[in-house]
């Protein structure tokens, strides 16, 4: 099993920047893939950026991508989210998920979710 724990969430303006974090411990041996999730209210949790642990390959949705950016810091295990250019639609519980799965990160393959974060854009 692995523990998922987010920081960095918070209040930005439209065009601002915020940095997310997420540190795992527990089997972390065992993921393949991090990356993060968002669920807006009234609204089914979509995909926002993928890493894969070995290589670090990132992938990113249409909605964020020249936007966000996911790294990786193995030797901390923790997975960042850099979101730039911050919309008002950007707002949602951002969600840090982990994989076993050596396909990208869909939400029916995650092992384990973090508790969530609160990101809130203002116009």
């Amino acid at each position: 099993q692995v523990q998922l724990v987010e920081s960095g969430g918070g209040l930005a303006q439209a065009g601002g920047s915020l940095r997310l974090a997420c540190v795992a411990s527990g089997r972390t041996f065992s993921n393949n893939n991090m990356g993060w999730f968002r669920q807006a209210p009234g609204k089914e949790r979509e995909f926002v950026a993928g890493i894969y642990w070995t290589g670090g390959r990132t992938y990113y949705a249409d909605s964020v991508k020249g936007r966000f950016t996911i790294s990786r810091d193995s030797a901390k295990n923790t997975v960042y989210l850099q979101m730039n250019s911050l919309k008002p639609e950007d707002t949602a519980i951002y969600y840090c998920a982990a994989s076993t799965s050596s396909s990208r990160l869909q939400v029916g393959q995650v092992g384990s979710w973090g508790q969530g974060t609160q990101v809130t854009v203002s116009s």
